[in-house]
């Protein structure tokens, strides 16, 4: 029997109205503190709640990206740092006649150029508690505004600009990108968590999923272009073991049946090869996306000690759920912000929209400005994807707003540590001399160190000293700076490592680097039995015993201060 009359047509239309999701349905009697019709759940397609996870997420991050500046920024970049951000800056500055004009300016854009350079330390302090104090608050209170957040972009931008190597890692720009989009979140003065007259922007909801889009892409097509053994379905045979810095969940997925990974790296390539274009697919498809990238960065939260790249990569990510799909995560009482949002909700609908100002009119504009810059940088980038020849992580432009990604292009077979070591034997060459190991803070070292766990942290030496040594030391001369202030016990150098073997004793008179190849031990195995996660074999020298004396010719060629023994 067809449903064609009243009485059958009633409680079918009833039931319509108890779906939330179902846009423009009604719902059934509300309390009496709401007038009747007042909807229980939010609609889809609107992006208030998402814009307080947004920001909150970003905020983290870039809290975190501070965090490691103040902690680091000065032993690396800073006065006496390994790299001098003020020899840097001098030789931009000299590369264009010595002057301090657009061409330097647009080369290296910071904020340090307008700085007194004699006080570096105080400067790469000061953007760093800046940076810590406005991302704090950000994460605290869930609002921000276009100055809050295009002054954390400068601040970052600054110092990434300034970083060298240190700054060099694909995630600096992806976070300059990502915090970019996020000056557009906001209004432009207003501090509130709901501004009435601010919707979340479409622009700027797809301005994060062509990032989140491009980042994956790019990395699968990186890969697939790259090494064999992501064809081969290998590479995952491989990469805990070799990747930066292994965390204690890497040493048992190395372990693995083969057949987990094999399925681990074909679940990559869908991953990052087919999923982005789920983005396409309408709103369902766009929410299952974002459900498995982010439990697909969480996965690798867990297997590696990344830096923040994955809890960053999840930013982007969280632009493919609306408010419907993200009101689980806020409180549903009376007044809240999901209440309101419901409130915001139901004027749209009824037409009780506030009139429109001429802010409304100048937030389109830019939104057009927003859209045509990011479709005019991202002509190089689609080329580069399409490119046989395709590079990763790279920027086309100085202020890193569109940029290439990937990763793991390439996948190492074999693990190689470069181990410093120091005797204060007079003579470095005499048999009995006793050499013995500084351990850094996370890097693996003493075979009998558990690996550490320290993600979304970031140690820049560490990783650093994982590219160093799949090269040689004329090609980093920053560790050849670092064995010179090991030899004056340099405290600043100390601290960016976790273990001194000459703490309270006379400085090393010599200083050599080694090369091992490192691999796990056998769970249950012997080496494991005596409590070693690590089996090391020597390799060779990396680079030859130096004294301090010996290096004053190359530092003052450098013009690097000759570190005094303390």
């Amino acid at each position: 029997m067809r449903p064609d009359g009243p009485a059958m047509a009633a409680p079918v239309e009833s039931l319509r109205k108890r779906r939330c999701g179902d846009v423009g349905s009604g719902s059934p009697p509300a309390p009496a503190r709401e007038p009747a019709g007042y909807p229980t759940c939010l609609r889809v397609g609107t992006f208030w709640l998402t814009r307080i996870v947004l920001l909150r997420a970003l905020a983290f991050v870039y809290f975190v990206a501070f965090l490691v500046a103040f902690h680091q920024n000065k032993q690396l970049i800073g006065d006496q740092g390994l790299l001098p951000s003020r020899l840097y800056l001098k030789s931009v500055q000299q590369y264009f006649k010595g002057r301090i004009a657009w061409d330097a300016l647009s080369s290296a854009p910071t904020i340090l150029w307008f700085l007194d350079w004699s006080h570096m330390d105080t400067n790469l302090d000061l953007l760093a508690l800046a940076g810590l104090g406005i991302s704090s608050f950000v994460l605290i209170a869930g609002c921000a505004n276009m100055a809050l957040m295009a002054a954390l972009w400068v601040l970052y931008m600054s110092l990434v600009n300034v970083g060298q190597v240190w700054y060099a890692f694909g995630w600096e720009s992806q976070l300059l990108e990502t915090g970019f989009l996020g000056i557009f979140l906001c209004p432009l003065w207003t501090l509130s968590r709901l501004p009435r007259y601010t919707p979340t922007s479409w622009v700027v909801v797809w301005g994060f999923r062509w990032l989140i889009f491009r980042i994956m892409l790019g990395a699968g097509l990186i890969k697939i272009r790259g090494d064999q053994c992501w064809w081969d379905l290998t590479c995952m045979d491989y990469h805990y073991e070799t990747q930066p810095v292994p965390n204690p969940a890497a040493y048992y997925l190395h372990r693995s049946p083969w057949w987990v990974h094999r399925t681990e790296t074909l679940g990559n390539h869908v991953i990052e090869l087919l999923v982005p274009f789920f983005l396409l697919l309408g709103r369902r498809m766009c929410i299952l996306h974002g459900i498995l990238q982010v439990i697909f960065q969480v996965i690798l939260i867990i297997s590696g000690n990344l830096s923040f790249l994955n809890w960053l990569t999840i930013v982007p990510s969280l632009a493919c759920f609306d408010d419907a799909a993200l009101g689980f995560l806020f409180s549903s009482r009376p007044g809240g912000l999901r209440d309101r949002v419901l409130q915001l909700q139901e004027r749209e609908a009824q037409g009780a929209w506030p009139v429109r100002t001429h802010g409304y009119a100048v937030r389109q504009v830019v939104h057009l400005a927003l859209v045509t810059l990011i479709g005019y940088l991202s002509i190089p980038v689609i080329l580069n994807l399409l490119s046989s020849q395709q590079v990763m992580n790279v920027s086309f432009n100085p202020l890193r707003i569109v940029n290439t990604y990937g990763a793991f292009g390439s996948i190492t077979k074999e693990r190689t540590e470069v181990i410093l070591q120091g005797t204060a034997s007079p003579n470095a060459s005499a048999s009995d001399v006793v050499w013995e190991d500084y351990e850094f803070r996370c890097k693996p070292g003493d075979p009998r160190r558990r690996p550490c766990l320290i993600s979304p942290y970031h140690y820049r030496l560490d990783w650093l000293m994982w590219f160093a040594a799949f090269q040689t030391y004329e090609q980093h001369e920053w560790i050849i700076h670092l064995a010179g202030k090991l030899m004056a016990n340099d405290a600043q150098a100390l601290s960016l490592l976790f273990h001194n073997p000459f703490t309270g004793r006379a400085p090393p008179r010599w200083v050599r680097a080694e090369l091992y190849r490192y691999k796990f031990s056998l769970p249950g195995g012997r080496h494991a039995a005596e409590g070693e996660w690590w089996v090391r074999r020597r390799i060779g020298p990396y680079f030859p015993p130096l004294s301090l004396q010996g290096l004053r010719g190359y530092f003052e060629a450098r013009e690097w201060p000759h570190p005094e023994p303390t």
